[in-house]
């Protein structure tokens, strides 16, 4: 029987790849019975009759979905950037099967209504799974705590105002202990505003040669060490998005190791590999907050992130229209694109730089955030969702604008070469994405 990959059945084992359980050591060979978009078997050589299709995976490695805690997909409001479709289209071509909006939208999603909207949408559009950050204070402006029950009960999966601080530290401590009480984790956005307010890009050497206003380290490292010791104070679980300093990193190894709070980190792929030293053309495709820092601070990152003290990696994809991006670098906004190259730029300098394996790295981008939030997938265990990221670890390939499927181009990686890449996406076990122009699976009867 011939099975056309395109068009899988509703029942099949996906046979020929190496796994990547996030649970386990290493990645081994291994087969997945499907059916019915759940898991119902995984082992060396699972057991079903010979009525069942089975499809070569063509010897990649097979790991579950990836899941971004961390994305901006500009719906309701801006989806002339990226709206929730294109934006999941983003997710699938990287290996996401699961991606956590953040709440700046026009309106934010600061009431059960926007919430329940924007989670319809995902389903309609059923690329992947979509979850919601729900607002910390209502329209994000810092003033009055939202609703955090009535977000969570519209299927909010964790609370912030990610792209502004809180800057009123007595209503930060309330917004843990609420955010506590219902079951949610804050994710902070921290950040000094009086410090980092008016700058472009990291204060130091490269901001003095180019002439543009910087951004000091400290600014997001008073915002951590606020934010840490309200935890701590609180006793509330916090998340710190986007770290991207060396003294960041020394707060939260602080915070973790001396404290015991209930906290994790993230960082992003352009932090792993990209310093200020990019910006020496003004190319506003290098400016995001917080921004591109010194090589000490990504190396520290990198460290970070390799030994656990940075927990998960996240692409805080932020698209933005081609004309508000070439304009002057003081007149454009924050934020780059990371979806589709997330994979690629991490495996590159953790995998192939020798400071991670492979399964640490897809642990990070699957268990973990799915256990910090409560998520669905991120296991390949029997009962679990068949979503499925489908890896080369050792293709080499080149980012280009002409493949991206993001409705924006503001990536800092074009043209830039890359080490593994995603050859194909699984959702609920549907091929959701295949590249193109390689036959990374093939099927078989």
């Amino acid at each position: 029987m011939h099975i056309e990959f395109e068009s899988l059945p509703r029942e099949y084992v996906l046979a020929g790849g190496m796994l990547v359980d996030p649970e386990a050591k290493a990645p081994a060979p291994g087969e997945i019975h499907v059916r019915d978009g759940v898991i119902v078997e995984v082992g060396a050589a699972v057991g079903v009759s010979a009525s069942v299709p089975r499809v070569d995976a063509g010897g990649v490695h097979i790991a579950p979905g990836f899941i971004d805690v961390h994305v901006h997909f500009r719906e309701p409001g801006q989806e002339y950037k990226e709206d929730i479709e294109s934006g999941c289209r983003a997710a699938v071509a990287g290996g996401f099967t699961g991606v956590v909006m953040m709440p700046n939208t026009d309106p934010p999603f600061d009431r059960a209504s926007v919430v329940e909207a924007v989670l319809r949408r995902g389903r309609e559009v059923g690329l992947c799974d979509v979850f919601a950050a729900g607002a910390l204070t209502l329209g994000r402006a810092g003033e009055k705590l939202a609703e955090y029950f009535d977000l969570r009960t519209a299927g909010a999966v964790t609370l912030t105002d990610d792209g502004s601080p809180v800057s009123d530290t007595a209503l930060m401590r309330r917004a843990l202990e609420h955010a506590a009480m219902v079951g949610l984790v804050v994710t902070a956005h921290s950040e000094d505003k009086s410090l980092s307010r008016g700058g472009h890009m990291h204060e130091g050497y490269w901001s003095t040669h180019l002439g543009i206003p910087g951004i000091p380290a400290a600014s997001e490292e008073l915002g951590i060490a606020r934010d840490l010791v309200l935890a701590r104070e609180t006793g509330a679980p916090i998340h710190v998005q986007h770290v991207s300093t060396r003294g960041g990193v020394d707060l939260i190894r602080l915070a973790k190791r001396d404290w015991g709070l209930d906290v994790t980190a993230e960082t992003a792929p352009h932090y792993l590999e990209l310093t200020d030293r990019e910006l020496v053309g003004y190319s506003a495709n290098y400016k995001m907050n917080p921004p591109l820092r010194s090589e000490p601070d990504r190396l520290a990152v990198l460290e970070a992130f390799a030994d656990g003290t940075i927990d998960l990696l996240a692409t805080d994809h932020a698209p933005h229209a081609e004309m508000e991006k070439d304009v002057e670098f003081d007149s454009a906004p924050f934020g780059v694109i990371g979806l589709e190259t997330a994979f690629g730029v991490a495996h590159t300098q953790c995998v192939v730089g020798g400071r991670m394996t492979l399964t640490d790295l897809v642990r990070r981008m699957t268990l973990l955030p799915a256990q910090r939030f409560a998520l669905p997938g991120g296991r390949l265990a029997a009962g679990t969702l068949a979503n499925f990221a489908l890896l080369d670890p050792s293709a080499r390939w080149q980012v280009r604008t002409s493949t991206m499927q993001s409705r924006a181009r503001n990536s800092p990686f074009v043209g830039r070469a890359l080490r593994g890449r995603v050859a194909a996406t699984i959702h609920r076990g549907h091929l959701v994405h295949r590249l193109a122009t390689e036959a990374a699976v093939a099927a078989i009867g």
